[in-house]
């Protein structure tokens, strides 16, 4: 409840900026005030697909951005001797359903041979590098599957869906990163339209591989000091959106996996304005609509006391950014 000392009384939705970071606290606040009322998910629809688009044109700069880590990715290929010419003749051939099962098959041999050499040579990283390139050339490959959500079955079928969460806590963060990003790009909203049937049959082997806990596993342990790192959180964030937009129900157990704990962790973290910090807002907007469960964990974590903290900068500083405003 607002007292009359609050650092937010002199504010109104009004006084932010539509989508702004200081506009979705104020938002989310008022989600907390109005316990048990309901609301939808998106109040205004237009207004939340110029987000999302928004995020998309983030996503495109941040693409690009990597360009230079995978140019110097392939130089390191070179060095480590990783001239596979079989690679060229894989991606000239034709994606049916036996191209994407041998493409699977080989996932899981270069993912077994890497956390072998793993254990046998733990502190001899000569040893297992070349077997972490090719695993990570293999998810990269992986991304084509995208394209034909109509086979998302195989991924279950075949228990590429459980080995990609157990990457998430491989110990090089290169290769975390990189299933988030296949993640990321399996589970984009307009791709699981395309077939409701294959998404839902990645959907629930996500939830039941309790994705959400693993992420916010992973999550703890990027730095986002590095760009790479950073373009992880991004991206992990991009998946339970994804996933929560897809299946609203999600939501109430994403939240008590550890995700709302950790997206007030990272509000509350005194680093610079940033995108994901922005993203990180909306994200805990979503889990709290139309969720009591959901706002008395909130409560219970002092997250009313975060946002408030957080809408009190403004009243002493004027926002730096737009999206901040």
């Amino acid at each position: 409840m607002f007292h009359s000392d609050s650092p937010v009384t002199d504010f109104g939705l009004a006084d932010f900026p539509s989508g702004s970071y200081s506009y979705i606290l104020y938002d989310v606040l008022s989600l907390v005030m109005t316990f048990g009322t309901k609301r939808g998910r998106e109040d205004d629809p237009a207004e939340a697909k110029v987000q999302r688009k928004e995020r998309g044109s983030r996503n495109q700069y941040r693409e690009e951005d990597r360009g230079a880590n995978g140019d110097e990715r392939k130089a390191l290929e070179t060095v480590a001797g990783d001239d596979d010419d079989d690679d060229d003749d894989d991606e000239a051939e034709p994606l049916d359903e036996s191209a994407v099962k041998r493409m699977i098959l080989t996932f899981e041999k270069r993912s077994y041979k890497n956390q072998e050499l793993r254990i046998k040579f733990p502190d001899n990283p000569e040893k297992f590098m070349e077997s972490e390139l090719d695993l990570n050339d293999i998810i990269q490959e992986m991304h084509v599957i995208a394209t034909i959500t109509d086979l998302y079955h195989l991924l279950v079928e075949l228990n590429a869906v459980q080995s990609l969460l157990g990457l998430l806590g491989h110990e090089n963060t290169d290769v975390c990163i990189a299933v988030v990003d296949l993640l990321q790009e399996l589970t984009d909203i307009d791709t699981l339209h395309e077939s409701e049937e294959g998404a839902q049959v990645l959907i629930d082997a996500l939830v039941e591989g309790q994705v959400v806990a693993l992420l916010v596993q992973n999550l703890d342990r990027l730095d986002e000091s590095s760009k790479e790192e950073a373009d992880g959180v991004h991206n992990t964030l991009a998946i339970i959106e994804n996933m929560t937009e897809f299946r609203p129900e999600i939501c109430a157990d994403a939240a008590q996996q550890g995700l709302l704990q950790w997206l007030l962790k990272r509000l509350k973290a005194k680093m610079p304005f940033d995108a994901n910090k922005l993203y990180c807002s909306e994200i805990l907007a979503i889990l709290l609509q139309n969720n009591d469960g959901t706002r008395e964990l909130l409560g219970e974590l002092d997250g009313t006391d975060v946002l408030l903290q957080q809408l009190s900068v403004f009243k002493r500083h004027d926002p730096s950014t737009a999206e901040e405003q």
